[in-house]
């Protein structure tokens, strides 16, 4: 061997050694050992150069890109043998649906490989980190990368946060208009039913803060909340809705009243018996007692049953007295109709008032 870079490390009668410096795609090859003895002993081993791809470029890239625009980002590598591997990452997360193509270069030994990503720019990408990665067995597991970061331009994204969920007349409210764009929007524009704000006043605007003191039925309405930048504009709306202040009432417990009805008859004759009928009427404690909220009409509704109730039991009560008065005892002597006159009569009456009948009157 007759080359500067190939140097003789050990010979003896048993081993030589030989070492090649800044070693070339052109070392590749087979080498012979050769001992000089009797007879001659030889040796040979092939020796593989391997083609250390070089750094990755990313190109295809312009920026600022819009939203919804097409983005082809190719990553190409040369010089590796055998062919390199190219992955593509977006923020550490690998992106499989990639094109991949892999040329031989013009010393046939070498290749060239290229990648293509291709996707559509949207807003979510805007400051993403895309890299191409190169891994080949000569980097000694450490791959080689190009990063690209991603410009996205797109238009606001308007949202409006209310402080107050449930607004009441006399208390305030704030509305925060929240607007993400690239680049960023201007201040942002706050009207009422499509017009401008009606209470100055009142309705305070303070960058991109709406403030309302001291609301009343007229803050009803629809405030909308406009954001624009170069790219666009975009609007978002939010309903006020006013409520009437909230009262609690105090539970009132109704107590049922008791009625008493007593009708008396007395029935003179020679032998009488007065009676008396009393009726108590006892409402149901559960049926009037309970509580009573804010609804008026349902207090209203509740009152006319209970008050129909009793007039209802009266009047039923009244007619059953009335067909049950009271009973009495009449004794009548017999044989009477044949005395020529009273005190005869009853001195010839049979059995007395001893055996008199009994018997009962009811006055209908």
């Amino acid at each position: 061997l007759r080359d500067n870079r190939i140097e003789l490390v050990r010979a003896s009668w048993h081993e030589l050694s030989i070492s090649v410096s800044d070693v070339s795609l052109s070392d590749e090859g087979q080498y012979t050992c050769s001992l000089f003895t009797m007879p001659v002993k030889t040796s040979k081993a092939f020796l593989t150069v391997l083609g250390v791809p070089e750094k990755p470029q990313i190109t295809g890239f312009t920026s600022p890109v819009m939203e919804g625009e097409r983005m082809q980002l190719t990553c190409k590598t040369s010089g590796s043998k055998p062919a390199a591997d190219i992955r593509w990452f977006k923020n550490d997360k690998e992106v499989k649906d990639v094109k991949y193509l892999k040329e031989e270069d013009a010393n046939r030994k070498t290749f060239t490989v290229s990648s293509t990503l291709d996707f559509l720019a949207d807003r979510n990408d805007d400051g993403a980190v895309v890299s191409c990665r190169v891994d080949h067995e000569s980097l000694n597991s450490t791959p080689q990368i190009a990063m690209q970061v991603l410009e996205i331009h797109y238009t606001p994204l308007v949202k409006i946060i209310s402080s107050n969920s449930w607004p009441e007349e006399g208390q305030s409210i704030i509305l925060t208009c929240e607007s993400k764009g690239k680049p960023v929007p201007e201040p942002v524009l706050w009207t009422k039913d499509g017009g401008e704000l009606p209470d100055p006043e009142r309705m305070v605007v303070n960058g991109r803060v709406l403030s309302i003191s001291f609301l009343n039925k007229t803050d009803n309405g629809t405030y909308r909340c406009e954001a624009k930048n170069p790219i666009g504009r975009n609007s978002t709306e939010y309903v006020l809705i006013v409520h009437d202040v909230f009262n609690t009432l105090l539970p009132t417990t109704v107590i049922p009243s008791l009625t008493t009805a007593t009708v008396t008859t007395t029935v003179a004759l020679t032998t009488s018996t007065t009676t008396s009928a009393t009726a108590i009427s006892t409402g149901d404690p559960n049926a009037l007692a309970g509580q009573t909220g804010p609804d008026h009409a349902l207090i209203g509704g509740i009152v006319a049953v209970v008050v129909f109730v009793t007039l209802c039991s009266i009047i039923l009560l009244g007619r059953y007295l009335a067909r049950h008065k009271g009973t009495y005892l009449t004794n009548e002597a017999k044989g009477a109709e044949d005395a020529p006159d009273a005190d005869t009569a009853i001195i010839n009456a049979e059995g007395s008032q001893v055996n008199a009948e009994e018997k009962k009157e009811y006055f209908i």
